[in-house]
């Protein structure tokens, strides 16, 4: 049987009016928030803050899901794999593309940022603190170097992980200030600002939001933050580039992605609803108590944002040769 152009019109509406219907009822069960790290750190609570505010408007209960380890890159990797359906998201930060590209650069990538998951949403800007040990006697990035040069044996950095931000810091710091330090990799940040606290490692550092109170207390010591302007939390604490550390001039970010191939509508949906939670004034007054900056953008601008910075990253990676474990 010949069809004509109406009847491929209608059998193409046919077929594509469950997956509108879907939709439109969206959603129909609970949605899963996927926090690639353990409970207690910067985006485990900014997911936290965002799943309670979208429970409330989406009809659905919204929970988090903490899925720690590789830097990032379980987590992330559950989501690559899920169903495209919108049930089951990702939270991540600039750890993102470090631990994707430090993979990469190690033949055995678990995803691929742009082909495997579709941005959704900044959900906050959080600068990123580079952190000392109160023993260790230097008041910033510029002093912590020459005081690394001073000591017999290298001191210690944590970080989130092989591959993770903080490695890659730590590396770029050793390569273009030319002194030693040994790695040591925790599974998360709560538990390597733990150890940063006791003073078992001395150098670190983490989104703001997880340490700006011990830096205030006394317990910690801020260095430098990575962003272009200094924070308003701790305004007393110089950018790496005042410094004269360029290179490590990264903006922080927590923002959400979906399983690539979400359809459209449901991606719109989902868009809309994480940005209505970020412009809420209590929601706004509970990011800024913790440093951060609520956003809620447009997936475009978002990705374009990733997109940049992670070529950024890569080169950074490469030069030098960060690699997982």
């Amino acid at each position: 049987m010949k069809l004509n152009r109406r009847d491929v019109l209608i059998a193409g509406a046919v077929l594509a009016a469950p997956a509108t219907v879907r939709a439109q009822d969206f959603p129909t069960r609970p949605i899963r928030i996927i926090v690639p790290f353990p409970a207690g750190g910067t985006t485990d609570l900014l997911a936290r803050l965002f799943a309670q505010r979208l429970t409330e408007t989406m009809g659905q209960s919204v929970v988090v899901e903490n899925r720690g380890g590789g830097g990032g890159s379980i987590g992330a990797d559950v989501v690559a794999k899920a169903a495209p359906d919108g049930y089951t998201l990702l939270m991540h930060n600039i750890t993102f593309p470090t631990t994707t590209a430090a993979m990469t650069l190690a033949g055995r990538p678990p995803h691929d940022i742009e082909r495997d998951f579709a941005p959704l949403s900044l959900g906050a800007n959080v600068p990123l603190v580079i952190l000392a040990n109160p023993s260790v006697p230097v008041t910033d990035l510029r002093g912590f170097v020459a005081w690394a040069k001073a000591q017999s044996s290298p001191p210690f950095y944590g970080s989130t992980g092989p591959g993770s931000f903080m490695n890659m810091v730590g590396e770029v710091l050793k390569r273009d200030a030319g002194i030693a330090m040994e790695h040591v990799p925790f599974r998360g940040a709560a538990p390597m600002i733990q150890e940063l606290i006791a003073g078992r490692v001395q150098f670190g550092g983490d989104q703001i939001s997880t340490c700006f109170g011990h830096v205030r207390a006394g317990a910690l010591k801020g260095l430098a933050t990575t962003a272009s302007k200094r924070a308003k939390v701790l305004p007393d604490v110089p950018t790496v580039r005042e410094q004269g550390f360029a290179s490590l001039e990264l903006e922080g970010w927590n923002g959400f992605f979906a399983p690539a191939r979400t359809p459209a509508p449901i991606m719109a949906r989902l868009q809309r609803e994480i940005a209505a939670a970020a412009a809420q004034p209590d929601f706004i007054r509970r990011c800024d108590e913790v440093g951060a900056e609520a956003v809620g953008s447009d997936s475009e601008s978002f990705g374009a944002m990733v997109r940049a910075q992670a070529a950024k990253i890569r080169d950074l990676v490469a030069s030098v040769q960060l690699k997982p474990e």
